[in-house]
């Protein structure tokens, strides 16, 4: 149904940032509200950041709405999550998630039908 492929994570240091990116495969992109989601060593899965289907509204964790940035462009079938002031509570497993709708955007995983592999984040102190 929904390809995702994660990329552009990495070792950065605390302070830096990252631009990770997430190409869907699918006949229609802007039929999905779509979302990132991280999840690091020993923790459960959390929400990070999530858009509608037209990039019209978006939400994000409290623990990080205040540095990045989710965007899409739906000409590339591809979403984004800009992260500035990384910190080390950032390292994790950076997925993506699909949700088909034209409505919300949402937080709840159990939303999403489609997930990606993941990138791996590390921020080092």
């Amino acid at each position: 149904q929904v390809h995702l492929v994660e990329s552009g994570g990495g070792l950065v240091q605390a302070g830096g940032s990252l631009r990770l990116s997430c190409a869907a495969s699918v006949r229609t992109f802007s039929n999905y509200a779509m979302g990132w989601f991280r999840q690091a060593p020993g923790k459960e899965r959390e929400f990070v950041a999530a858009i509608n289907w037209s990039g019209s509204s978006s939400g994000y964790a409290d623990s990080v709405k205040d540095r990045s940035t989710i965007s899409r462009d739906n000409t590339k079938n591809t979403v984004y999550l800009q992260m500035n002031s990384l910190n080390t509570e950032d390292t994790a497993v950076y997925y993506c998630a699909a949700r088909y709708g034209r409505s919300n955007w949402y937080k709840n995983q159990d939303e999403y039908i489609s997930w990606g592999q993941g990138t791996q984040v590390t921020v080092s102190s």
